[in-house]
């Protein structure tokens, strides 16, 4: 009984998903969407777009839920509930692919700056694929049951946005997902196939600034001084043993100083440097012995630095945390042969990456909810294979020249995301 069932979901998804006029209204609106992104918080246009396409689906439509998220609610009989997101917004990076729809847009940011935007990591493919399966599913009513909720999340690209729809209310004035679904495109896989990740598939995010305080004066009489650029690269340099010599080699952690400022001229000691930090983890228990050895590092260097305690080092942790992402393992089992058999081909086992996600905050609300994010490929395949021919790397995601083949991601994504809600919500 298990295999007819799991054979008509399969077929059903491909059935679905392959329509040629959805197709290409698919690819009209992915088109729409990338020449015309918003920025994190913001994105107020777009927002009212996909709220207008779920409910013209006859989806009961909430609007701005977390500042300008959209969450879509379908009942259809008795069952589970399964929560399928997308994010929304874009990023601030002047588009260089040379695309025909390529984004011309210059908008303001949050904080009122008048930037460039790009859909640069692919969100303009997750809400494609959002619209491309709730069009499936809606058709197919009589082949599920249960609750399905779609939400569209603004702010990922701050890591912001799943925490502001959650503070909204999204687990108690909206039904309490039993599943969490996601995809993500991918700038280093063919453009369709799938890949999964099981148990930690993307890391914690911290972000730490360190201002490095000492006492200027004339660089030509260091001796009268407490020279912060000194220390900031005492700092710089031990920072690297948290990793090399305080975290376990089964563990993985990475400490990366993108940022150091200080001084204006030559011979100028300045009063202060700063440095900014970015932290990644797997673990909670990693993730808080590694802030706590910035802390204890940048302060005891400035003690033995000779410092004055007014004058120590200040470590700021920024609240723009993100959990890691944890793809439960149980689910990722169930939906990973759904997935191969709707899109005709295997699906690729991944190893995690450093990168983050806020999906995540959806899985830690207690009690947890049981979510998967899986990996589609975005990369045309003649450009993928020129590229491991010539050895060259491949544009990544925020690059300028990111530009996914949408065609093949967007219709194996709708197929993907199609089979796991139906095996999800399954009608008995």
């Amino acid at each position: 009984m298990r295999k007819i069932i799991l054979g008509t979901l399969v077929s059903l998804a491909a059935m679905g998903a392959s329509h040629a006029a959805n197709a290409e209204d698919l690819l009209k609106l992915y088109k729409y969407l990338h020449a015309n992104p918003e920025l994190s918080r913001v994105e107020f246009k777009t927002a009212a777009l996909m709220a207008d396409k779920l409910d013209a689906l006859g989806f009961d439509v909430t609007r701005e839920v977390g500042e300008t998220g959209v969450v879509a609610v379908m009942k259809n009989g008795n069952g589970p509930t399964v929560m399928i997101r997308a994010d929304i917004d874009g990023l601030p990076v002047k588009e260089k692919t040379g695309l025909s729809y390529a984004s011309t847009v210059m908008t303001k940011d949050y904080g009122g700056n008048e930037v460039p935007a790009m859909h640069a990591c692919g969100h303009d493919i997750h809400m494609t694929v959002l619209i491309g399966t709730a069009e499936n599913l809606v058709a197919q009513k009589e082949n599920w049951s249960g609750t399905l909720i779609m939400i569209l999340q603004p702010a990922e690209e701050l890591g912001q946005g799943a925490r502001l729809m959650i503070d909204d209310g999204l687990f108690t004035r909206f039904p309490r997902p039993d599943y969490n679904l996601a995809l993500h495109d991918s700038a280093s896989l063919e453009a369709g196939q799938i890949g999964l990740v099981s148990g930690y598939a993307m890391a914690n995010v911290d972000s730490v600034d360190i201002t490095v305080r000492g006492i200027g004066g004339h660089g030509a009489y260091p001796h009268t001084t407490k020279d912060p650029v000194v220390l900031a690269a005492q700092i710089v340099t031990s920072l690297q043993t948290i990793v090399s010599r305080e975290t376990s080699p089964l563990e993985s952690a990475v400490v990366t100083v993108g940022s150091i400022h200080g001084g204006t001229k030559h011979n100028i000691i300045p009063g202060e440097v700063k440095l900014q930090l970015t932290i990644r983890s797997y673990t909670d228990e990693v993730r808080e012995s590694t802030l706590k050895s910035i802390e204890r590092i940048a302060l005891g260097l400035g003690l033995a630095y000779g410092l004055p305690e007014d004058k120590l080092p200040i470590v700021k942790l920024k609240d723009e945390y993100t959990p890691a992402l944890y793809n439960n393992p149980e689910l990722t089992a169930r939906l990973t042969p759904i997935i191969g058999k709707a899109i005709g081909q295997d699906v690729l086992a991944l190893k995690p990456v450093m990168g983050g996600e806020d999906f995540s905050q959806f899985g830690r609300v207690e009690p947890k909810i049981p979510g998967l994010l899986f990996w589609v490929g975005a990369v045309n395949a003649k450009t993928m294979k020129k590229a491991k021919k010539k050895g060259v790397s491949l544009p990544s995601l925020h690059s300028a020249l990111f530009a996914p083949d949408p065609k093949p991601t967007i219709d194996n994504g709708v197929k993907a995301m199609t089979a796991s809600a139906l095996e999800l919500l399954q009608n008995k």
